[in-house]
């Protein structure tokens, strides 16, 4: 397993032992405990716990300093204006990937529509369109993929 995925483990355990979503770690402190940098527990929160994954990530700096990891729970519709907004003008194709990911793993979408999300935006069915705009148009199909579950 990777040192990422322990680290992921980690958190998400706290994170599910918590009786209000949220878990607090102090980096440096994390990290020693993690065996690693503390650059690398900053490398994790900035890939995985990301808004689009559903989580708000605080923190404070300083001595006392934290960084507060919360879980947010949103309702249907909620949660899909929410990938919308967060995909902007462009996508690419492994972004793409993670976002259909996300919402199959929360549910958002079913296994079927995840597929059929897949072949539309993938590059074999862009081929025809210009690379230089090829992200912009997969930003648009997805965002109205999306648009059609609310």
């Amino acid at each position: 397993m990777r040192l990422s995925d322990i680290i992921t483990n980690e958190i998400m355990r706290m994170l599910n032992e918590s009786e209000i979503n949220t878990a607090e770690i102090q980096r440096n402190e994390f990290a020693a405990l993690m065996g690693c940098a503390p650059s690398q527990i900053n490398y994790v929160l900035s890939s995985r716990f990301t808004p689009e994954h559903g989580y708000i990530i605080e923190s404070r700096r300083g001595g006392g300093g934290y960084i507060r990891i919360k879980r947010i729970s949103l309702n249907h519709t909620s949660a899909i204006m929410h990938i919308i907004n967060s995909i902007g003008e462009r996508i690419d194709a492994l972004s793409t990937r993670i976002v259909i990911e996300n919402c199959l793993q929360t549910d958002l979408i079913e296994q079927k529509q995840a597929g059929l999300m897949y072949a539309a935006v993938s590059n074999t069915a862009l081929l025809a369109v210009p690379p230089a705009l090829r992200d912009s148009l997969r930003a648009a199909i997805l965002k109205q993929m999306l648009l059609t579950l609310i």
